[in-house]
C-alpha cells in the first residue's frame, strides 16, 4: 500500500516537471535562452494570468450579474469612467518610461506590483459594484499598459538573430494566451468559490512577477553612455524640425511622418481594434436576447467567444511562422481579409458567417499588431521608441473603445451589425491599404533590428 502510495505521489511530481521542462524548451529556443528572450516571454505568461484572473472578476461584477438593460448601463460607466482619463494619463507614460531607460526591470516589476496592490482594493469593493471600482480598474489599466509599453520596446535587445521581430513578438503573445486561457478554469473554480478569491490570486501571481522582471538580463537596461548617442540624434532631428520652421529645409518632416508606414499601419490597426471593441460588446448585448439562427442564446455566446480567442491564437500562431514577411504586406493581406468576411456577413448574416467575423477578427487584430509593433521596433528611434509604443497603444486602445461605444449604442440588429463591421473595416482600408501596398512595392531600406 505504502508503496502504491509513493508510487502515485512520483507521478505526480513528475507530470508537473516535465510540463515545465516541455515549456522551458519551447520558450527558450532558437536562441531565446541565450539571448533572454525565453526569460522575457516567462514574464510575460505570468502577468497574462494575472490579467485573466482580474478580467474575469470584473466581468462577473459589470456584465454577467445585472439584467441586460442595466449592464449596457455598467459597461458604458466602465468604458467612460477607465477611458477618459487614461486619454490624459498614457500621453505621459511613455516620456516617464524614456527618462529611466537604466531601469526598465524595475518599471516593469513596479507595475506589476501596483498592479496586484490595486486588485487587493477592488477586491474590497467587488462584492457591491460600487464607483469605487472604477478608479481601482483604471490604476490596473494604466499598470497593465505601462508594463506592455516597456515589454514592447526591450524587445529588440533580447532578440536572437535566428528570430526575426514579428516571430519573438507573436512567441511572447501566444505564451501569454495559452497561459490566459489555462488560468481560465482556475479563475472560474476560485470565482464560483468567492468573488474575492480571483483577486486575490491575481495579487500573488503579480507578486511572483515582480520578482521574475528582476531575472531578465541586464542588457535590457540601456548601457552606460549609449542614450547619450540616442539623445544627440534626437537633437539632430529636432534641428532640422527647427530648419524647416525658419523655411530652410525642403519637405516637411511631419508631413513625410504622416504619410510614413508606420502611421498607416497605425491607422489599419485602429480600424481592426475598433472592428474587435465593436464585435465584443455588440454581439455581447445581442446574444444574450437573440441567440443566432439555429443555436441557443448561451450556445451562440460561447460560440463566438471561442471563435474570437481561437482567431486571435492562430493570428499569434501565424506571425510565428512567418519567414521573412515584410510587416506592411501581412497588414495589407487582413485588412482585405478582415473586410471580406464583414461583407459576407453583412449580406449574408447566419451562424456560419458570424462566427467567421469573430474568428477573423481575431486572426486580424494579432497579426495587425505583431506587425505594427515590428515596425516601430524596426524604425522607430531607441530613444523614442517608448513613448512610440505608448502614442500607438493609447490610439489603438481609443479605437477599441470607439468600437465598443458604437456596439452598445447600436440597435440590437444582426444584420446591420455587420453592416456596421464592414465599414469600420472598410474606414481602414481607404485610409491605408494604398499607402502599404506601396511600401511593399518600394521595400525597406531600414536593416532589421538586432
Amino acid at each position: 500500500m505504502s508503496r502504491a502510495v509513493q508510487a502515485t505521489g512520483r507521478a505526480l511530481r513528475s507530470v508537473p516537471i516535465a510540463v515545465g521542462r516541455r515549456i522551458r524548451r519551447t520558450t527558450h529556443a532558437q536562441g531565446a535562452g541565450e539571448s533572454g528572450l525565453g526569460k522575457l516571454i516567462e514574464l510575460h505568461a505570468v502577468h497574462s494570468a494575472g490579467d485573466m484572473l482580474i478580467t474575469m472578476a470584473l466581468a462577473s461584477t459589470i456584465f454577467f450579474s445585472v439584467p441586460t438593460g442595466e449592464a449596457r448601463g455598467r459597461v458604458a460607466l466602465y468604458l467612460a469612467v477607465t477611458m477618459a482619463p487614461f486619454i490624459l494619463l498614457a500621453p505621459v507614460i511613455g516620456p516617464l518610461l524614456d527618462r529611466i531607460p537604466h531601469g526598465r526591470r524595475a518599471a516593469m516589476a513596479g507595475a506589476l506590483l501596483a498592479r496586484g496592490m490595486l486588485a487587493l482594493v477592488i477586491a474590497s469593493v467587488v462584492a457591491t459594484g460600487g464607483l469605487e471600482l472604477y478608479p481601482a480598474a483604471l490604476g490596473v489599466m494604466v499598470c497593465s499598459k505601462a508594463y506592455n509599453i516597456v515589454r514592447a520596446a526591450v524587445v529588440p535587445r533580447l532578440l536572437p538573430s535566428t528570430i526575426s521581430l514579428v516571430k519573438a513578438n507573436a512567441r511572447i503573445t501566444l505564451t501569454g494566451l495559452v497561459s490566459a486561457g489555462a488560468m481560465a478554469p482556475f479563475g472560474l473554480l476560485l470565482n464560483a468559490v468567492g468573488e474575492r478569491l480571483p483577486l486575490y490570486a491575481a495579487c500573488l501571481v503579480t507578486i511572483i512577477g515582480a520578482f521574475l522582471s528582476f531575472r531578465l538580463p541586464h542588457k535590457v537596461d540601456l548601457a552606460r553612455g549609449e542614450r547619450d548617442v540616442h539623445l544627440a540624434e534626437l537633437a539632430e532631428t529636432r534641428a532640422a524640425l527647427a530648419r524647416e520652421r525658419d523655411g530652410r529645409g525642403g519637405a516637411s518632416p511631419l508631413r513625410a511622418a504622416a504619410d510614413s508606414p508606420v502611421v498607416k499601419a497605425l491607422v489599419a490597426n485602429g480600424s481592426l481594434r475598433a472592428l474587435s471593441g465593436f464585435l465584443l460588446f455588440f454581439l455581447a448585448f445581442l446574444l444574450r436576447g437573440e441567440a443566432l439562427p439555429g443555436l441557443t442564446a448561451a450556445f451562440s455566446l460561447a460560440l463566438v467567444g471561442l471563435a474570437a480567442g481561437g482567431g486571435n491564437a492562430l493570428g499569434n500562431l501565424l506571425g510565428s511562422l512567418l519567414r521573412d514577411r515584410t510587416p506592411e504586406l501581412n497588414l495589407l493581406v487582413i485588412l482585405l481579409l478582415a473586410l471580406t468576411v464583414t461583407a459576407v456577413a453583412a449580406v449574408s448574416y447566419n451562424a456560419f458567417t458570424v462566427v467567421a467575423v469573430c474568428a477573423a477578427a481575431g486572426i486580424c487584430q494579432a497579426m495587425g499588431k505583431l506587425s505594427l509593433d515590428a515596425m516601430i521596433q524596426r524604425d522607430v528611434s531607441e530613444v523614442v521608441r517608448t513613448s512610440t509604443f505608448a502614442r500607438t497603444e493609447t490610439a489603438v486602445q481609443m479605437s477599441w473603445v470607439l468600437g465598443g461605444a458604437i456596439g452598445i449604442s447600436l440597435p440590437l440588429h444582426g444584420p446591420l451589425g455587420m453592416w456596421v463591421a464592414a465599414l469600420l473595416v472598410l474606414t481602414g482600408v481607404l485610409a491605408s491599404a494604398r499607402s502599404l501596398a506601396a511600401a511593399v512595392r518600394r521595400g525597406t531600406a531600414h536593416p532589421r533590428v538586432r
